[in-house]
């Protein structure tokens, strides 16, 4: 019996219910005075986090359309160059095939005057070929008659 008298006998009393309104009371002002501005800072520190990636996100997503929009551009101006160039080649071949053309116009047209000029100085100079050969055949006709 001795062992059950100096045992600790828990029995609910008033000072429990004392104990528990003690407890309630300091986690009610440990929430008060620490963790609800811990909480708060928590929370701000997240909101600020989530607001830097949710700009950074907006930056992201911003440069992305504006490569999308300097690519098409610079795709577009490639075109417009090379449809440029395409164009000056184009213009300068056909340049050059009239000149090319009007070279060989001028250059017939010069061959035929040069022909004509030759078949007429022919002509003339066979005339008077022809006329000294009568003129030497008169005269040689007339040397052996004499003779």
């Amino acid at each position: 019996m001795f062992l059950a008298e100096s045992s600790i006998q828990l029995v609910p009393d008033g000072t429990l219910l004392l104990h528990l309104l003690m407890v309630v009371v300091m986690v009610a002002v440990v929430n008060r005075t620490l963790l609800r501005p811990i909480n708060k800072i928590l929370e701000d520190r997240d909101k600020h986090i989530l607001g830097r990636v949710a700009d950074a996100k907006k930056m992201l997503k911003t440069r992305e359309e504006q490569l999308a929009e300097y690519t098409s551009a610079l795709r577009q101006a490639r075109s417009e160059g090379y449809q440029l160039l395409e164009r000056e080649r184009a213009q300068a071949v056909k340049e050059k095939e009239e000149r090319v053309s009007a070279f060989k116009e001028e250059s017939a047209r010069r061959v035929k005057d040069e022909l004509r000029t030759t078949f007429d100085q022919e002509q003339k100079l066979r005339g008077e070929l022809e006329g000294q050969a009568e003129q030497l055949s008169a005269m040689i006709t007339a040397q052996i008659l004499r003779r």
